[in-house]
C-alpha cells in the first residue's frame, strides 16, 4: 500500500509536520510504503483558470506540479496537514489543491474511468492545527480539503484537528494528539 504524506506547511519541524511524521510512522509499522512531499520546496504556480485542462485533463502550466500529479495518482493513502492560516489551509496547499483542477477536468469533463467509479479508490485524511479556539475554525479547511480528496477518488475517512496550537512545538504539549495521529497512520493502512 502506497502512503502518500502531503506537508503543506512552510514551516519545517512545525505542529502539522510533527503530527504528520508520527501518522507516517504508523502506516510504516502496519508495512506501508510512505511518500512525503514538503510542498514548499516545490514551485507551484497557483491555478491561471485558463481552461487549458478542459480538453486533454493535463495542465498546461509546466511547472513542479507535473512531479506531483503522478505521486496523487500512484497513492492509495493521501494525509494532508496544513495548519490554518485565516480559517483555510496554507498558500502551498491552497495552490496544490486549485492545480488539481486538472484532475476535475479528467474525471468530470473526461470522464477519465481510472478517476470514476470503476478507477481507484484512495482514502484520505487530514491533520490541521489552529491557533484559535473558534468553534468554526477549521470547517472551510475541511470542506476544502474534501472536495480536493473528491477529484483523487479518495473517500474522506477523517481529520485530526487541534485548537490553541501556534507555537513550533506547542503540539509536543498534547501527547495524546501524537498517539492519536500514530494510531491514524496505521488505521488508515490496516483497514482499507
Amino acid at each position: 500500500m502506497n502512503v502518500l504524506g502531503i506537508f503543506g506547511s512552510p514551516r519545517r519541524g512545525g505542529n502539522t509536520e510533527l503530527l504528520l511524521e508520527e501518522a507516517l510512522r504508523g502506516a510504516e509499522t502496519e508495512g506501508a510504503k510512505v511518500a512525503r512531499l514538503h510542498l514548499s520546496d516545490f514551485a507551484i504556480t497557483p491555478c491561471k483558470e485558463c481552461h487549458g485542462c478542459d480538453t486533454t485533463g493535463n495542465c498546461v502550466v509546466l511547472d513542479d506540479m507535473q512531479k506531483i500529479y503522478p505521486k496523487l495518482l500512484e497513492a492509495d493513502v493521501v494525509i494532508l496537514a496544513s495548519p490554518i492560516f485565516f480559517y483555510g489551509v496554507t498558500a502551498w496547499t491552497k495552490a496544490l489543491i486549485d492545480r488539481s483542477q486538472a484532475l476535475w477536468s479528467r474525471k468530470y469533463l473526461l470522464k477519465d474511468p481510472s478517476l470514476g467509479k470503476e478507477g481507484k479508490k484512495r482514502r484520505g485524511f487530514f491533520l490541521s492545527v489552529g491557533a484559535t479556539k473558534g468553534p468554526k475554525v477549521f470547517e472551510g479547511a475541511i470542506l476544502t480539503v474534501k472536495y480536493f480528496f473528491d477529484v483523487l477518488n479518495a473517500d474522506y475517512v477523517g481529520e485530526l484537528v487541534f485548537r490553541g496550537v501556534e507555537a513550533k512545538g506547542d503540539i509536543l504539549k498534547h501527547p495524546e494528539a501524537l498517539q492519536q495521529a500514530f494510531e491514524a497512520g496505521r488505521k488508515l493502512v490496516r483497514n482499507p
